[in-house]
């Protein structure tokens, strides 16, 4: 079983990975990042973090939002350029609608040296681009955006390396707009179902990408968590702050929501993982510091990750 975090590279998100590198390689998680900023200095730190630690990552050749949308040329080169010791790092290629088979394979090209990983997320040539991918032969996986690659797409492509099933499990809404509580995902137990060998999520960013999140009006705090009593399904929990009516005072904000999550942690102790994250929220609380709500994003990521790792290492005679 093979978990892939899909990010989107921007500060949090980077710092979250080289945190959490090692809970990615004591399971063989495979994160994806597209690079959306124009700095790449923080993704190079991000790389050789995990790199060092030996975990396998694939980067988006050809981002498709933030600043290198439009000009993927410093991506390529940062790939292209890595050391011999980060050969841990896997270029990606994007397939999108408005993409030809000579586009794709213009980027692909430009990393000849290297095995290579599609993403699929729209492209409508499937039979020609598996085609042309089986004649290269240098193909490690593809990478199905499931609302953008349907079943009848993703047959093209099979023994073309592993095949994995990303799925945008996390419902993006305004915060005082999130309910208590709604269902994230069952891929970590159906991928196999779908014919995938490994799946994947946007964790609790969701697909639905953005440059800021704009003033915080209310603060919402997410927790997923995996429900024994209801087959494993895995759910979200949104704490949210009282006050949602004006931006003023966050971080006053922010403990009201986590007074909630940690009020919720203490009455279902066997509901949500007790993470390393978890942890840092339950000292945030004893504390009353507030860290940012960049920080507070990617506390909720990093327990995601620990969730996911702990539900392989609690169900591993079942697969």
């Amino acid at each position: 079983m093979v978990y892939h975090p899909y990010l989107r590279g921007k500060q949090f998100e980077l710092v979250a990975l080289r945190e959490i590198a090692p809970v990615l390689q004591a399971h063989g998680f495979v994160p994806i990042v597209e690079p959306v900023r124009e700095q790449v200095s923080g993704l190079s730190r991000a790389l050789k973090t995990l790199s060092d630690h030996n975990v396998r990552s694939i980067v988006v050749a050809n981002p498709q939002l933030g600043d290198h949308s439009s000009d993927s040329a410093q991506v390529s080169q940062l790939i292209r350029g890595l050391d011999s010791d980060e050969t841990t790092v896997l270029p990606g290629i994007v397939a999108t609608a408005e993409m030809s088979v000579s586009d794709v394979m213009r980027i692909w090209d430009a990393h000849r040296e290297s095995s290579i990983v599609l993403v699929h997320a729209g492209f409508t040539e499937a039979e020609a681009l598996a085609e042309a991918a089986a004649n290269r032969g240098d193909i490690s996986a593809n990478i199905f955006l499931e609302h953008l690659s349907g079943k009848l797409y993703r047959r093209h492509f099979q023994g073309l390396g592993e095949s994995i099933l990303i799925r945008d499990g996390f419902t993006r809404m305004r915060n005082r707009d999130y309910p208590p509580e709604e269902q994230f995902s069952e891929l970590h137990i159906t991928y196999t179902m779908e014919g995938a060998d490994g799946f994947g999520d946007f964790l609790i960013v969701g697909d639905n990408y953005s440059e800021s999140g704009g003033p915080a009006y209310a603060v919402a705090i997410h927790l997923t968590y995996v429900d024994n009593a209801r087959d494993k399904e895995m759910f979200v929990r949104h704490f949210k702050s009282d006050r949602q009516d004006t931006p003023q005072d966050p971080a006053g904000k922010f403990a009201e929501a986590l007074a909630k999550l940690v009020d919720f942690l203490d009455s279902h102790p066997d509901r949500v993982l007790e993470s390393s994250a978890v942890a840092e929220f339950r000292e945030l609380h004893r504390s009353r510091h507030f860290p940012g709500l960049g920080y507070v994003k990617k506390l909720s990521m990093k327990h995601h990750i620990e969730v996911m790792a702990d539900f392989i290492n609690t169900n591993r005679e079942s697969e």
